[in-house]
C-alpha cells in the first residue's frame, strides 16, 4: 500500500509540474477539498486532493516514505488504507465544516468557501501517529523527524487557536490516526492470536475407520437387544 500511494503521489506531482500555469490552477481548483467542492463533488475532490501535493512537490515523496512505511509495517495494507483514509476524510470534514459554519454566521467572508485545500499531509500525519505509537524504533525515529519537518518547516499547526483550516485539519487527522490506529492494532493482534491458537490446536483428527465400524456394530447390537422378543 505504501509503495502504491507513494507512486500515485509522485505521478500526480510530476503531471502537475508538466502542466502550464493555467492548467495547474485548474487542477488545484478541481482537487481542492473546499466547502464548495465538498458540496458539488465530495468523493472526487477527497480522492484527488490526497494525491496532488501542495507546496514543494519534490519533498512529498520523502515525507510520505518516512511515515507510511512504518505505519504499513505496524498495520498491514488494508488497515493502513482505512486508518490513513479516515485521517484524511475526517480531518477535511472537520476543518471545512468549521469554515462552512463560520461563513454562514458571518465570521468569514463567502470567498472562504473556495479556498485551495489540497495535499497528502492529512494522510501523512495520520500515518505518523500510527508509526510513533506502534512502529519499531527506526519507524518511530523516522516518523518523529517527519513530524518535526512538517511542524517547523511546514508550519502545519500555525493558527490552531484561530481555527485555521490547515491547523484544525492536521490536529484532527493526528487524533484520528491515533484512535483508529489503536483499534486497528488491537484487531490485528486479536486476529493473530486466534490464528496462533488455531495452528497450535491443529485440524480435528478423523476417527479411524475401524473404530467407526465398531461403533456402528455396537449401536446395531444395542438396537436389537431393545426390540421385544416374540412369545415362545
Amino acid at each position: 500500500m505504501a509503495w502504491a500511494y507513494l507512486a500515485g503521489v509522485t505521478i500526480a506531482g510530476v503531471t502537475y509540474l508538466l502542466l502550464p500555469g493555467a492548467g495547474q490552477a485548474a487542477v488545484m481548483r478541481w482537487a481542492s477539498t473546499n466547502v464548495h467542492n465538498l458540496h458539488q463533488d465530495p468523493v472526487g475532490c477527497l480522492v484527488a486532493s490526497a494525491f496532488f501535493p501542495s507546496g514543494s512537490v519534490g519533498a512529498w515523496p520523502l515525507l510520505i516514505a518516512l511515515a507510511l512505511f512504518g505505519a504499513n509495517r505496524a498495520l498491514g495494507n488494508w488497515r493502513t488504507v482505512v486508518v490513513c483514509g479516515a485521517g484524511h476524510v475526517i480531518g477535511t470534514l472537520v476543518s471545512e465544516g468549521i469554515v462552512a459554519y463560520r461563513v454562514s454566521h458571518g465570521a468569514l467572508p463567502p470567498a472562504a468557501r473556495f479556498i485551495i485545500d489540497v495535499g497528502p499531509s492529512y494522510v501523512v500525519v495520520a500515518a505518523i501517529a500510527v508509526a510513533v505509537l506502534y512502529g519499531g524504533w527506526l519507524a518511530r525515529a523516522a516518523a518523529l523527524i517527519d513530524l518535526g519537518v512538517l511542524s517547523f518547516a511546514g508550519d502545519i499547526f500555525s493558527g490552531l487557536g484561530q481555527l485555521e483550516v490547515a491547523a484544525v485539519g492536521h490536529t484532527t487527522a493526528i487524533v484520528t490516526g491515533a484512535v483508529a490506529g489503536s483499534l486497528a492494532v488491537w484487531q490485528r493482534r486479536a486476529w493473530q492470536h486466534r490464528e496462533r491458537r488455531r495452528r497450535v490446536a491443529g485440524p480435528a483428527m478423523p476417527e479411524p475407520r475401524g473404530s467407526q465400524a465398531g461403533a456402528t456394530a455396537g449401536r446395531r447390537a444395542a438396537d436389537q437387544a431393545d426390540q421385544p422378543r416374540p412369545p415362545a
